[in-house]
This record gives structure tokens, sequence and C-alpha cells, in this order.
């Protein structure tokens, strides 16, 4: 479908918590598509929330599947429409970075297993257990649908918050 510009931070749609999506919906497919088009043109994304391209809408894209990272450990490409994480454990700190905030990144601890459910693009409701990266980059999507962003996870913005290298 399309490409679409990233919001930056302080853009106040990024501080806003996303509509649910009532199904069926039938935009929210040309929607998880955008998703898709702008993650995969950014070349190193691994996720990409609606909020992100200007959609107040509680639908996510993620794949981990070609990082390092979460090359060994994914499902692949989940599209997720009204994600809610039932169930986490475990904790791991990470460093974090992000389309919205590309000048920083930030060590961030979250969750290192989590049980999702969501409704896929097909509009079949589904529940998952991630571990590692794949579930990180999950409650961070998730967090953009709940007007938050990395920078407000990291527990000293002196110490853990780090100015991205120019590449």
């Amino acid at each position: 479908m399309a490409v679409c510009p990233i919001l930056l931070y302080p853009d106040p749609i990024l501080k806003q918590v996303a509509e649910p999506v009532v199904m069926p919906d039938e935009t929210v497919d040309a929607l998880v598509q955008d998703l898709i088009d702008t993650m995969l043109d950014a070349g190193h994304s691994v996720g990409v929330a609606a909020p992100q391209i200007g959609a107040s809408r509680r639908v996510v894209v993620v794949d981990v599947s070609n990082s390092k990272l979460g090359r060994d450990n994914n499902h692949g490409l989940l599209t997720m429409i009204n994600p809610e994480v039932i169930e986490k454990s475990g904790s791991m700190t990470m460093r974090e970075g992000c389309m919205s905030v590309p000048d920083y990144t930030g060590n961030v601890t979250r969750a290192e297993n989590i049980i999702v459910e969501f409704t896929d693009r097909s509009g079949q409701p589904q529940v998952i257990e991630c571990s590692g990266f794949e579930a990180i980059a999950i409650q961070h999507e998730i967090d953009h649908l709940d007007g938050l962003l990395f920078l407000d996870r990291v527990s000293s913005l002196k110490t853990d918050l780090f100015r991205r290298k120019k590449r």
C-alpha cells in the first residue's frame, strides 16, 4: 500500500492511548499493510505501531526474524490487532531504540516471557507465547498503543539514555 512517514517525539499523537479496533473493520487491512511497508522500508526496524504513522488505533506489526537477536526464536511476521499481554514472567534489560526517537537509545527492563492475545490480520483470535527479543519488541510496540515511549521506561535518563552514533 504505502510507506508512511514516522511521527517523531514529541508529536502529541505518540502520547495518546490508541482506540481499540472493532472487528470486522475493512480499513484495518490497509493499515496493517501500511505498517508492514513502513517497517520493511526502514530496513532495520523490527516493529511499528499505528500511532507512529499517525493512526491512533490499536494495531502493531512485529517481525524479529531478520534481526541477529531474534533470528533463532520468533513467530515470523506478526500482525496484531488489539494486542494485550495477559501473562508475563522474568525480567531482562535491553538497549532499545525507536524510529520515533531516532537520536537516542536506552536501557529498558521488561518481562522476558509473555503470553499475548490479539486478533490477526485475517480476523482470527490468537494467543501466543513469546520470549527474549521477540517479547521485548512486542511489549515496546504495545507501549506505543498506550501512549508510552521507551523513554518513559528508562529508569535513569542520566545513566541509561544514550545518544545514538551517527551512521
